[in-house]
């Protein structure tokens, strides 16, 4: 199916955000966004909408457009609901999934799995997008579907933020690749297990940046 305008404008933004490549708190000019892109203006404020649903960005009327700030605390309680309907969509999408959809997750996978050899993060950044938007697609469930939108581009910036400090890129990459494996074998529960260990290593990973943010910024303070 073609995407519409609108769609790659999204994806198109939405990457530069996760990647910080437009940082936290950076003010956006749809015109410039018009320039850098070369999407027409209806697509981009379409796209920015579509953002500002997601908690990437804010509109701020009259005031232009912001990259939303990263909360360490709000991540924490984000991943408490991740997790819930994380393990739902993976289990459903191994149930309902297509022979062709399978093969897509059996090609995630082992994009995973480069990715945890070379430790390319863009590699994994993109596999990973893929692998979010398919079990979604695979769940046949619109309510999962409307919540996960709101969590996933959010924790997918917040690792790109912080994997440096605190996380193993080739663990979480083969964690992710068990969890596609598993719904291309059409096998729920193993799904639904390796779900729960990609999100135990999240959030181990989350708050090891919050307690080494935490340190941080007590050191500061003291000196």
């Amino acid at each position: 199916m073609t995407e519409t305008l609108a769609l790659q404008a999204y994806r198109a933004i939405e990457e530069l955000i996760v990647t910080l490549q437009l940082a936290p708190g950076e003010i956006l000019s749809e015109q410039a966004l018009v320039d850098r892109l070369e999407f027409g203006r209806t697509p981009i404020r379409e796209a920015l909408q579509q953002l500002n649903r997601e908690g990437l960005v804010v509109i701020m009327p009259r005031r232009g457009v912001m990259v939303s700030p990263v909360d360490l605390v709000a991540h924490i309680r984000l991943l408490e609901v991740r997790r819930e309907i994380e393990r739902l969509v993976m289990k459903r999408a191994a149930e309902r999934s297509s022979n062709e959809e399978r093969r897509q997750f059996a090609a995630i996978s082992a994009s995973m799995r480069e990715a945890a050899e070379s430790e390319d993060d863009r590699v994994f950044m993109r596999a990973d997008q893929q692998f979010n938007e398919l079990s979604v697609q695979c769940a046949r469930n619109e309510f999962a579907a409307r919540s996960l939108s709101l969590m996933q581009g959010l924790s997918r910036r917040f690792w790109y933020l912080h994997y440096r400090e605190a996380a193993d890129l080739p663990m979480a990459a083969r964690l992710h690749a068990d969890v596609a494996e598993a719904i291309s074998l059409g096998l729920p529960d193993r799904a639904a297990k390796a779900s729960d260990a990609l999100m135990d290593y999240l959030e181990s990973f989350s708050r090891t940046t919050l307690n080494v943010n935490d340190a941080g910024r007590q050191n500061y303070v003291g000196l």
